[in-house]
């Protein structure tokens, strides 16, 4: 993959935008449409089930998470609607130093930027990103679960 489909797919900060389960294109959206599709009327069974099943009882609760997941609009972190939950110095700051990435930045890792367990997870990626590359760091991050 090119620098540049890499830049659209990650956010500044090194979180893959387009696994997040929020994304307008992601492929959790798109599953989420596809089992809401398969599991149409599944309902009837779900309540013939939960009698010897009785996870099926929350049924009703998981097609509420389903539907939410369908109606995933973020257009990730570098895009004009935003919908990330988590509060980013990155999403704004990367514009105004002119870079793609925290970790190109003269004052990367700067003070700004996350706190805690948040900050060293932060920090560990963008380190990764300056040790192998953005297109690696990206195919790397590709094989772990996102969450």
């Amino acid at each position: 993959m090119e620098y540049q489909d890499v830049v659209q797919r990650l956010a500044p900060c090194g979180l893959d935008c387009s696994r997040c389960a929020d994304y307008e294109d992601g492929e959790i959206k798109e599953l989420s449409f596809k089992l809401k599709k398969l599991l149409e009327g599944y309902d009837r069974l779900a309540g013939i089930k939960e009698k010897h099943q009785p996870a099926f009882k929350g049924y009703n609760q998981f097609q509420q998470i389903l539907n939410v997941l369908t109606q995933a609009s973020c257009g990730g972190c570098r895009s004009d609607h935003v919908k990330c939950p988590v509060d980013c110095h990155a999403k704004t700051c990367h514009k105004e130093q002119k870079v793609d990435f925290c970790f190109q930045c003269d004052e990367y890792p700067c003070d700004d930027q996350f706190d805690g367990k948040l900050r060293e997870r932060w920090i560990e990626k963008n380190n990764r990103m300056k040790e192998v590359g953005v297109e690696t760091y990206f195919i790397e991050q590709s094989e772990k679960p996102r969450y």
